[in-house]
């Protein structure tokens, strides 16, 4: 149905096919309002092209995810109509998808974050609010308003709120006085990045998660020691194992109905960063596909 030649982890036709994969790659080359650096349009042709490069066997996992199967859809164009309009589009085109898609695993790769509002709040219609959405971020995108505009990606998870109070964010280091209070009005669990530096965070995040849970990965979630390509960095950020540590945790004990990996601004000559997001996307794949 679905397939491109450049596709995730460059697989064979095989494994890449929309009639047996069980994962989806979904590019959102998406960017209408960063705040800062740009070039997040060009994210998910990055984290394809270093996909290429990663090793299939996960030492962890002790197998090879791939073999669940990935296809990689064409990369969706939502053209120049503005936020609004260009967030309604993704909406429509994603609830289209998941009819499709079945039972697979959809991950979409951003391009800016405000893409997430639509796949977020698809899962929370389609779920009659009986998911959590788990945010991994620097920041909590909790204004009404930015540059404007309320579908700007410092947004995002305010349109989400609009939506559902089912909110876990961890990682945040960068916030208004506003958003702040809009966190205790709503009762989001927040686990700020400096209480990541004392045990229990992990657990803290996971008993606050619902039996289903939506992923949305803000790249600069991570420090820019280890992730400095992407628009808007802030130091004291979370590690590569911080991250996995909560991850797997998720995967396991939750149902993850999907996920996105949005916030790389690829640049010439920092190559680390787009494999480090590739190789996120590929750890999501075989926690999830572990027991299936």
């Amino acid at each position: 149905m679905w397939t491109d030649r450049r596709n995730f982890l460059d697989l064979p036709p095989e494994l890449c096919n929309w009639e047996t994969a069980s994962v989806v790659i979904l590019p959102i080359p998406y960017e209408a309002t960063t705040s800062w650096g740009t070039g997040t349009r060009e994210g998910p042709a990055a984290i394809i092209e270093a996909s290429r490069y990663l090793e299939w066997y996960d030492e962890e996992l002790d197998r090879e995810p791939y073999e669940a199967g990935v296809c990689t859809l064409p990369a969706i164009d939502l053209g120049t109509v503005g936020p609004e309009p260009a967030i309604a589009r993704l909406r429509a085109l994603y609830d289209d998808l998941l009819e499709a898609a079945g039972d697979r695993f959809v991950i979409g790769l951003g391009g800016e974050h405000s893409i997430s509002s639509a796949p977020a709040t698809a899962w929370v219609d389609r779920l009659g609010g009986d998911v959590t959405i788990l945010q991994f971020d620097a920041h909590t995108d909790l204004r009404d308003r930015h540059h404007d505009s309320p579908w700007n990606h410092a947004c995002v998870m305010r349109r989400v709120l609009e939506r559902t109070r089912n909110i876990v964010s961890v990682g945040i280091r960068a916030l208004t006085l506003e958003e702040r209070g809009v966190i205790r009005e709503h009762g989001i669990e927040v686990v700020f990045a400096h209480e990541m530096r004392h045990p229990g965070w992990v657990e803290r995040a996971v008993r606050a998660l619902g039996k289903n849970v939506y992923i949305t990965f803000d790249v600069d979630f991570f420090d820019p020691s280890l992730m400095p390509a992407t628009g808007t960095p802030e130091p004291g950020g979370g590690g590569w194992w911080d991250a996995l540590d909560l991850l797997s945790r998720v995967f396991r004990e939750r149902n993850v109905v999907g996920a996105d990996v949005v916030e790389l601004a690829p640049r010439r000559g920092e190559e680390a960063s787009a494999f480090t997001a590739a190789k996120l996307v590929y750890k999501m794949i075989g926690f999830w596909s572990e027991d299936r």
